[in-house]
């Protein structure tokens, strides 16, 4: 039992990179820090040409109809987690790589997991098809109406299919 637990302590330390400086934000789930391109693991955004709908009108009467306008939600998305790092230095640790040789990360300022921050403020998605991690916090934005979950929107992942 010793050998196995000094074996995994071990090779985690040798897998894990840790990225720290002042990202630039491409999108609202990839940063660069210096020459390491970084991909928000565990969760998916809004790609920056996407299009999602936000409420402008509700007619409560008889009717009960919303009127929506559209948006750019990847540049929201964007925008939202820029704010959030505000030029800050943030702690990326990544085990490993995706299929575009980026760094799969999560990412902190402090002691706030950007990645959970994202999804729980509905900037983004859990991304399902990798990770499980961010479904309690994308079933609370869900619940609270944050982000893209006041309007609606296609999954980042459908979108990008279909365009």
């Amino acid at each position: 039992m010793r050998t196995i637990i000094i074996f995994l302590m071990f090779s985690t330390n040798i897998l894990a990179q840790e990225i720290i400086g002042i990202p630039k934000v491409v999108d609202g789930d990839t940063v660069y820090i210096n020459n390491y391109k970084i991909r928000l693991e565990g969760i998916d955004a809004p790609e920056m040409k996407q299009k999602c709908k936000k409420e402008k009108l509700k007619i409560s009467s008889i009717i009960g109809y919303t009127f929506y306008e559209n948006y750019y939600c990847g540049k929201h998305s964007k925008e939202n987690l820029e704010a959030k790092v505000k030029g800050s230095k943030i702690k990326c640790i990544s085990l490993t790589k995706d299929r575009y040789k980026r760094y799969l990360a999560k990412c902190f300022k402090g002691k706030i997991n950007l990645n959970r921050w994202m999804v729980r403020n509905g900037h983004a998605v859990a991304y399902r098809r990798y990770s499980k991690e961010y479904i309690p916090d994308e079933d609370f934005a869900r619940e609270n109406k944050l982000g893209l979950w006041q309007g609606k929107f296609l999954n980042p992942e459908k979108w990008r299919k279909l365009n």
